[in-house]
C-alpha cells in the first residue's frame, strides 16, 4: 500500500485539505492521494518580469477498484481479490492569487514521451499568470463524461476541480 499522506506544513494547508475532502467527500479504502507531479518545460511568459511564478497548490485523489471481468470471477474470489485498477481520478488545484480572474484555468492530455505503449499520458493545468504550469501522469483510457458517473470540470472560487471516472468496457457473447 502506499504510505499514508504527509500531514500538512501550515495552517493554510490543513485548511485547504479540509476543504478539498469536503468537495471530494470522504475516502473509501479505494481512494489515495495523488501528488504524482511531472516535471514539465518552463517557457518565459510575458509576465515573469512582472511576477513571481510560482506552483500552484494542489490535493488530488486517484480511485481504485476491482474489476470482476468474466475472467476474474472464474479465477479469484472475494478473499482472493484480482489485483486492483485505476477507475477514476479527482484533481482539486487552488489558484487564490490569479491576475485574471474572468480567465479559468484550462486543462490538457498531452502525449506521454516516457510511455512507448501508449498506456498513461500528461494531463497539464494552465492558469496563466503568476502560476506555472503543472502536470501529472495518469492512466491513458477513455474517460466518462456523464455527471452522473461523477465527472465534474469546473472552476469556482479560486479552485479548479476536475473529476472524473473512466469507461467501463462491457463484454458481450
Amino acid at each position: 500500500p502506499p504510505p499514508p499522506n504527509p500531514p500538512p506544513a501550515t495552517a493554510e494547508d490543513a485548511k485547504m485539505a479540509a476543504y478539498s475532502n469536503s468537495l471530494m467527500g470522504e475516502g473509501s479504502e479505494n481512494d489515495r492521494s495523488f501528488a504524482q507531479e511531472v516535471r514539465v518545460d518552463r517557457k518565459v511568459e510575458w509576465w515573469h518580469q512582472k511576477y513571481q511564478a510560482r506552483k500552484p497548490k494542489y490535493f488530488n485523489r486517484v480511485h481504485t477498484g476491482f474489476e470482476w471481468t468474466k475472467y476474474n470471477q472464474t479465477h479469484y474470489d472475494y478473499d482472493n481479490p484480482p489485483p486492483k485498477v485505476v477507475k477514476g481520478y479527482k484533481f482539486n488545484i487552488f489558484y487564490p492569487d490569479l491576475i485574471d480572474k474572468q480567465k479559468a484555468p484550462t486543462y490538457r492530455i498531452e502525449k506521454d514521451p516516457d510511455c512507448e505503449d501508449y498506456s498513461t499520458c500528461l494531463i497539464r493545468f494552465q492558469a496563466g499568470p503568476p502560476y506555472e504550469d503543472v502536470a501529472f501522469k495518469i492512466v491513458n483510457k477513455e474517460w466518462e463524461y456523464a455527471t452522473k458517473h461523477g465527472f465534474k470540470s469546473s472552476f469556482e472560487r479560486g479552485i479548479l476541480h476536475l473529476f472524473f471516472n473512466f469507461k467501463r468496457t462491457r463484454y458481450r457473447k
